[in-house]
This record gives structure tokens, sequence and C-alpha cells, in this order.
């Protein structure tokens, strides 16, 4: 009769279960790890979206910014511009990048990240693997699910996440392997919306000195002022985080090491591969614009598997 042996991992705070016909006591530890397609499915679940109030007021914020910011561009600055070629420019360039700025939080939000299925560490399940002798795999003990290398327990979502970055409130959502892209995109088009906003605010008061302010904006010239600031000051903060943000992902996802991992400095068990590998394994492969793109879902399964250090 196979016999399951298991015992506490004291540095990954999880149960090891080995498994194989013939062992009938505890084995060294070795580190061969399944593939994650024997313990999950590839594909992501069709509806995802967290039930966190804070995660929810967040993601709400984040929209109501945005559409603060598209009110002050088009309703004190473009439309009453009477330069018309400049205000369709500006106008068409500031919508189309605030349009992919929020379809990529929508999606950041609402794609599976990469989670574990949850109570799938059963005796059963793991015997019907049929493990080799030395394949280990892991037992989260908070969602008592089989624990891909790699992965990591998110207490808010309360699942274990693949090759899970950081939990962010402001997407509602962990940071993973399956919507690392949308982030990203979601990073970026709001750093240059902020950057586009900024640089229309300063030519607008420039050229309201030297003009009548009553002829700048369909607003008196104090609630125009008022207006102006508060987009100024949103844009300048949403230019410094998001900025920081993007250039921490691509950071990331160039070295091939998540947030997690480097914070907790956790030996890297898996074989360097070049930047711009990593960068197709996220973005999809092979380069083309629809990395740039929230509506192309990258097709992981075409990235090379994980190459382990035993």
């Amino acid at each position: 009769m196979e016999k399951i042996a298991v015992y506490l991992n004291t540095r990954h705070f999880t149960e090891v279960i080995i498994e194989g016909a013939g062992f009938n006591c505890l084995q060294t530890e070795q580190r061969i790890p399944i593939s994650k397609d024997v313990i999950t499915s590839s594909s992501a679940s069709a509806t995802w979206f967290i039930r966190d109030a804070c995660g929810i007021v967040c993601a709400v914020i984040t929209w109501l910014l945005v559409l603060y910011a598209e009110f002050v561009v088009l309703f004190v600055m473009l439309l009453p511009s009477k330069n018309l070629t400049y205000s369709i420019v500006n106008g068409t360039l500031f919508n189309t990048l605030a349009f992919l700025a929020l379809t990529s939080h929508l999606r950041a939000m609402c794609t599976d990240p990469g989670a574990v299925p949850k109570g799938n560490a059963t005796k059963e399940y793991i015997e019907s693997l049929q493990l080799k002798p030395g394949q280990v795999v892991y037992k989260c003990p908070k969602c008592c699910s089989i624990k891909p290398d790699r992965a990591h327990h998110c207490s808010v979502c309360k699942r274990c996440i693949r090759k899970m970055d950081h939990h962010c409130p402001w997407v509602n959502n962990c940071v993973g392997e399956n919507n690392q892209k949308y982030f990203v995109l979601f990073t970026m088009y709001i750093a240059l919306i902020s950057l586009h906003a900024l640089a229309m605010v300063v030519f607008h008061f420039l050229y309201c000195f030297e003009d009548d302010w009553t002829k700048c904006s369909s607003f008196s010239p104090p609630a125009t002022v008022i207006l102006l600031i508060l987009l100024c000051f949103e844009g300048l903060l949403f230019l410094i985080f998001t900025s920081v943000m993007f250039g921490t992902q691509v950071h990331s996802i160039c070295t091939d090491e998540t947030g997690i991992e480097q914070l907790k400095k956790e030996e890297r068990r898996w074989a360097k591969k070049t930047k711009w590998m990593n960068m197709r394994a996220v973005f999809g492969h092979p380069f083309s614009l629809l990395w740039f793109s929230p509506f192309s879902t990258p097709d992981h399964g075409k990235a090379e598997t994980y190459q382990y250090v035993v």
C-alpha cells in the first residue's frame, strides 16, 4: 500500500506532501517540482471580482479621478479654445489614452491573476497525480490547495496566486501571472495622460495670461483657476506614482523576480532567461503592437516553461 508522508517545511510555512510508489518512510526533500499544468488548469476563470470594500472604493476613486480629468480637459481647456486643430488633436489623443487606461484597469481588475483551485490538496487527488519518486508538491495551510512553485497566498483574495507580485487596492486585485500585462499598461497609460494633462494645463495658463480670462473658459476665472490647479495636483501625483510603479514592474519582469520574491529574498530556483524572453512571457509572442492593447490576451501557453535549478 502506498504511503503519503507529510511534514512541515518551516522555510515556506507550508506542508510538503511527498507521494510515490514504494515510500515507507520520510525521504529527503528533492527540488523537482511537477509542472503547474498538472496541479492546476492553465485557463483562467471566466469571471473574477474580489469583494473587498477597500479595493472597490479605491477602484471607484480611480475612475472618478480619470473622469474629473476628462471633464476639465474637455470643458475647461479644449472646447472653449479658438484653435480647432489644437482641440481636435489633443482631445483625440487624451481620450484615446484615457480609454486605454480605463480598459486596462478593468481587465486588470476582472482577470483571474492566476488563482490556484481551492481545496484540491486531498489525499485522493494527490494520489491521482501519480507522482514519481522524488517529486514534491506543496500544500497551502490557509486555502488547502496544492501550491505550485513561485505561488503565494493572498490574504485579501484568500487564494494562492501564481507568480504573485503584490495585491493592489487600486485595481482591487492581485497582480499575478495572468494579469500583469494589464496592470503594466494601466500604469503606463495613466502616466501618459497625466503628463499630457500637465502639458495642456501649462499651455492654457500661459495662453490665458496673455488673453482675457473670460475668453479662455466658459467658467468664471476663479472657478477655472481652481479646476486647473486641482487637475495639475492630480496629474503630478498620478504621474509620479504610476511612473514609479511602471518602472518597478518592468524591472521585475526583466529580472523575472516578483515583488514578493524580492522582498523575501527568496532563493532563485529557476533558470535565468534573457530580458527579452521575460518580456515576451508576459506580453505575448512575438512582439507586436498588441503588446500595448488591453484587448489582446497574451498566450502564456507559448511561453517557455520554467526551468528550475535543482
